[in-house]
């Protein structure tokens, strides 16, 4: 597995996020085993660096994740997030970047992990009631503290990225991006690389809709959340299944699966970008580290780079506190 550098943090290029073993998706939470084993499959083969946060549950995630890599814990870097539970107030879910929220938080997370620090700690999501120079200072104190090592920024905009790294250098910035979702392209990843601060994307393989295996909605579980997000509805999920159709017929040409021709378009934007695919599944955990030794020709890039913008928001509410 090769590795890429996200600010001055080393991880492996392809790391494993981990929110679809306890939240959000079907089937979570119904098989710690199953996820247990994938992610020591994910040590085995390389992966050093695995996203969780507090949300995600809410806590359960941690707690699976801290304990599954507590045998490998000097060997890799992980990653959580907070600030979108109200910790000093009655622990609904709600933004929060306050300093005394922010360390309550990391505290807790912490003690979920079972660790005595955080390789890198994201603010999950931006709160427009606290000056980001105060969330970034506090950030700045927890790290002088040795809690956490590293700070960045989840879903965050390009004045709010400055802005706080002015205060005190960010590692990385966490935002979807994929194949369709590629927003970032227009002023974040520039921002990112002026600056010298990583990129993770999420969701790289478009909350599973890019791997083919979601051409209607009847495998998911009722509570699933693809099944309110608007690109899996209606005339917007027959139009996004262009997209999925151009993908697999590169996959045909190439020799991969679909998810491996997604996850190759993005490592081929840079060495400084780190993708954090999501699976509870070994097998697919394989096929999609897979993709670090693919590498596709100019045509299929170009193919690629030119396919048609997905159809709907990424999210119900584009204003909401979000996954």
């Amino acid at each position: 597995m090769r590795h890429a550098t996200l600010g001055t943090l080393d991880v492996s290029r392809i790391g494993l996020g981990c929110m679809g073993m306890s939240a959000f998706y079907s089937g979570v939470a119904t098989d710690d085993a199953a996820s247990t084993a994938t992610i020591h499959r994910a040590v085995e083969l390389g992966v050093t660096f695995f996203d969780t946060a507090e949300m995600y549950g809410p806590y359960i995630n941690e707690e699976l994740v801290g304990k599954a890599l507590a045998p490998h814990r000097d060997d890799v870097v992980i990653a959580t997030k907070g600030g979108t539970i109200k910790h000093t107030g009655d622990g609904t879910r709600g933004l929060d970047g306050s300093r005394d929220n922010l360390r309550l938080a990391v505290e807790g997370s912490l003690q979920r992990l079972g660790t005595d620090h955080i390789d890198l700690y994201y603010q999950h999501r931006m709160d427009p009631g606290t000056p980001i120079e105060d969330t970034a200072g506090a950030f700045a104190e927890l790290i002088g503290e040795g809690k956490i090592l590293h700070y960045g920024l989840s879903e965050a905009a390009p004045d709010r990225i400055r802005a706080a790294h002015a205060v005190h250098p960010v590692t990385a910035v966490q935002t979807e991006y994929s194949l369709w979702t590629r927003d970032p392209e227009a002023d974040v990843i520039p921002l990112l690389r002026e600056l010298g601060i990583g990129f993770v994307p999420y969701s790289p393989l478009g909350r599973g809709f890019l791997t083919g295996a979601l051409r209607d909605l009847s495998s998911l579980d009722a509570d699933d959340f693809r099944r309110n997000n608007p690109r899996f509805q209606g005339e917007n999920l027959e139009r996004n299944l262009a997209i999925v159709d151009e993908v697999e017929r590169i996959a045909r040409e190439a020799n991969a699966t679909p998810a491996q021709i997604a996850l190759a378009w993005v490592l081929s934007k840079g060495d400084d970008l780190a993708p954090i695919p999501g699976t509870k599944r070994v097998s697919r955990l394989e096929e999609n580290l897979g993709s670090d030794d693919l590498v596709l020709t100019p045509d299929q890039l170009a193919t690629l780079d030119g396919l048609e913008p997905a159809a709907g928001d990424r999210y119900p509410d584009m204003t909401g506190v979000h996954i």
